[in-house]
């Protein structure tokens, strides 16, 4: 009972710190205001664009004061071509947000952004449908924002608040392809479905996998599943990677054992830097482009190259992708060992399976450097390995085989030039920083200490 009432206390001293203060409510009001104006006086020049509403947190007042964007949603009519749609939308975000240097993002479709102060605008189109009837991704958004607004209490609102503090301090919020974290909606779904953030953790600390949070009919294969409440055929935690829902279980483990407030502050990894010199990177520079797809298409290299280092018989440990988003990115391997042996085994078949263990035989005793018959039944032969330095079989697969581990849009970029090094040694300092998570104690994993 003690730690439930520390709980209380601990939530009660988050919960005034992360509503927006009365200043930093009407300045954000100002802000939307005005902008709103603005895409509204470009909208009459379309007769596509039936109209405008806010969406995002802003709309649903779950907003954090440090981070928050305005969603504007303009609606088209729904039977405006996607092209159309596309080509209007820029035009209206490019033209009503010209003073403030907007440029364009990529979600299903493009979509205009531009930063006033420390705040993003976001100028989204979608398309005006019935529920159920999608056309596009963002066309739910609608129906996200008039669902919660109608749904959540005042008390369910700050309590959201306190959850997406929870997850930002523990660096697993944010639904972009870069975090593959706890969107913004997911936190409301959450508090919804659970009452309260007390609530949520204590629940999340027994869960079973596969639990489904929500209504549905259909299937899922994720480790959890959370329906969107507007829509029982979507599962919202397939956007969440593996490791984050791992996190987020064990940290509402430990905050439910020991409850603190470092739960709500920025924890440090611990970096082992014994193990710099098990880094395998590839390094190289892209022409700028949206940060959604540079991430998209970084993330399938890693997955791409770290099979291909598998097959060649280098044990890869952990992967991460990493760019600035706007020229440099890095492939990222930690392997067991960066040396292998220069021999290795390769099973054959049985030799009951007549034509393949003939076959097996005398391909390999021209090309192997032993062939034996193992207590298994299996026809084994010692081979021996062109590579057994991870950056030189690195070097070469990248030098002959570009198209087959590097996905299409990255091929270009790859001609011009990469580097493939061991260790940190061509590394800059915030780079370091980045990188060394591969090799560090998770910093949700210490809050057990």
């Amino acid at each position: 009972m003690i730690s439930s009432k520390i709980m209380k206390q601990i939530i009660s001293k988050i919960a005034k710190t992360t509503i927006p203060s009365k200043v930093i409510q009407k300045s954000k009001k100002e802000i939307a205001d005005k902008v709103y104006k603005l895409v509204e006086k470009e909208i009459q020049k379309y007769s596509e664009v039936i109209e405008l509403e806010f969406g995002g947190s802003y709309a649903k007042d779950t907003w954090l004061s440090k981070s928050a964007d305005i969603d504007i949603f303009i609606k088209f009519k729904k039977n405006t071509s996607e092209e159309k749609l596309e080509n209007i939308s820029k035009k209206i975000g490019f033209e009503s947000l010209k003073k403030y240097s907007p440029y364009v993002r990529y979600s299903q479709h493009p979509y205009v952004e531009a930063k006033i102060k420390d705040t993003k605008i976001n100028i989204v189109p979608c398309y005006d449908v019935k529920i159920g009837e999608w056309k596009s991704a963002a066309d739910r958004s609608p129906f996200h924002t008039k669902f919660m607004k109608k749904s959540l209490t005042l008390k369910m609102r700050n309590e959201v608040r306190i959850l997406k503090t929870f997850l930002k301090s523990n660096k697993i919020y944010g639904a972009e392809i870069a975090k593959q974290g706890f969107s913004g909606y997911i936190s409301e779904v959450l508090i919804l479905e659970f009452g309260s953030f007390e609530n949520l953790i204590k629940s999340m600390t027994k869960i079973k996998e596969k639990r489904i949070i929500g209504k549905t009919l259909k299937s899922f294969d994720t480790t959890i599943v959370v329906i969107d409440p507007i829509d029982s055929n979507r599962n919202l935690a397939a956007a969440i990677s593996n490791e984050n829902i791992g996190k987020f279980i064990l940290i509402c483990r430990a905050l439910k054992n020991n409850p603190s407030l470092k739960f709500f502050k920025n924890q440090k990894s611990k970096i082992s830097k014994k193990f710099w010199n098990n880094l395998l990177i590839v390094r190289f520079e892209f022409n700028t482009r949206s940060p959604d797809i540079i991430w998209g298409q970084i993330k399938r290299a890693t997955s791409t190259l770290s099979t291909q280092l598998e097959l060649g018989g280098f044990t890869v440990l952990r992967t991460k992708s990493h760019t600035d988003q706007q020229k440099e990115a890095y492939l990222i391997f930690f392997l067991e060992s960066t040396v292998i042996s220069e021999i290795y085994q390769k099973k054959g078949p049985e030799f009951f399976r007549k034509d393949s263990s003939d076959s097996f035989i005398s391909k390999n005793l021209k090309d192997a450097e032993l062939v034996w018959i193992g207590n298994n039944t299996k026809i084994i032969s010692l081979e021996k390995r062109k590579h057994i330095n991870a950056e030189s079989f690195m070097k070469e697969f990248l030098k002959k085989n570009l198209k087959v581990g590097i996905p299409k849009g990255l091929q270009s970029d790859f001609k011009r030039g990469y580097k493939v090094f061991l260790g940190n040694k061509s590394l800059s300092k915030s780079i370091k920083e980045e990188i060394s998570e591969v090799i560090s104690v998770d910093g949700t994993l210490l809050h057990f200490n």
